[in-house]
């Protein structure tokens, strides 16, 4: 078997539902003017590090020394088919996005590409170098794995793939080996819109742009401080995160349930106890959520959001 070959069951074997190779070229000038664009429009909201290393972010080769190819895997992170477990009393809960139904994806993900990683080292040599990116690297990320074959870009702005829809989570190694790279492959929603009328605040605007300060993930997540009246209604009762233009999405209708038996899924956090969270101390939170996605926020933001969720559910009964 060729390398590649030998890459591609070496990551199936670890777990993860696509694979594909794309050189280390920075994205082209269209997609770069249109980041650019939509970071002087201001629809990064409070997120400032959008606005740093943009040079890396567009081009992966700054961020290791002859870079020559990128190595990008998806991991499918739709939650399995199940009866939500009915509630011990009519306690208000908040809704919990798919994906923070699950152990934290980073950790997850980067443990095994550090085993892709020491696999690849130990056919290529030594010599062999490489970094390994997830999320948290200033890398545009879903437009590489376009040019490596793994999906196209939405009208929701995520990456969908035709057989497993747009719950994925990806990582990267980027390396000095040069690698035959893959091929973009069809597919488009030209014809439907109806994840930007299923989106509640309009974050997918009509002429294409995505309005991050709008959109309920970046509200219950990214933003510090007390989120204004107007935005906070349309929160309702989502306490983290937002699933509606996934949920929405023709291509995810279909789509198969996490198959990955090791990525740890809690069947009992789609919808946690308000009530609860809001009795929850620093040591509880900690004990709770180590492992979560959740962590992130913090104590004190899932706090005020499980008081906005109270407000509106209040409001609307």
């Amino acid at each position: 078997m060729s390398l590649s070959q030998d890459i591609k069951h070496k990551t199936i074997e670890l777990g993860f539902d696509l694979l594909g190779v794309t050189d280390a070229s920075p994205i082209d000038a269209e997609q770069a003017e249109i980041f650019a664009e939509w970071l002087k429009s201001g629809f990064a909201g409070q997120m400032d590090y959008m606005h740093k290393n943009l040079q890396k972010r567009l081009d992966p080769s700054k961020l290791l020394e002859n870079a020559q190819s990128v190595i990008v895997v998806g991991l499918n992170y739709t939650p399995p088919k199940h009866k939500p477990k009915p509630p011990d009393t009519a306690a208000p809960t908040g809704k919990v996005a798919g994906y923070a139904q699950y152990e934290d994806y980073h950790s997850f993900i980067k443990e095994r590409l550090r085993k892709l990683v020491d696999f690849i080292k130990s056919l290529a040599g030594a010599g062999f170098k490489s970094k390994i990116c997830v999320d948290s690297a200033p890398l545009a990320e879903r437009a590489l794995a376009v040019r490596a074959g793994l999906g196209f870009i939405g009208k929701n702005h995520m990456l969908i793939n035709p057989e497993l829809g747009c719950r994925l989570f990806l990582g990267e190694i980027i390396t000095d080996l040069k690698l035959p790279p893959g091929e973009p492959i069809a597919g488009d929603c030209s014809g439907c819109r109806k994840c930007l009328d299923a989106c509640p605040t309009g974050a997918l605007r009509a002429d294409g742009q995505f309005d991050a300060g709008r959109c309920i993930n970046y509200l219950t997540i990214e933003y510090k401080g007390q989120i204004p009246p107007g935005p906070a209604e349309k929160i309702g009762d989502r306490l983290f995160g937002c699933d509606e233009c996934v949920v929405a999405c023709p291509y995810q209708k279909n789509a198969p349930a996490c198959r990955n038996k090791q990525f740890k899924f809690y069947r009992d956090r789609a919808q946690i106890d308000l009530q609860e969270v809001l009795s929850l101390d620093a040591e509880s939170f900690e004990a709770e959520f180590a492992e979560s996605p959740i962590k992130r926020l913090g104590l004190e933001g899932l706090k005020r959001n499980a008081r906005i969720c109270l407000a509106n559910i209040t409001r609307s009964a």
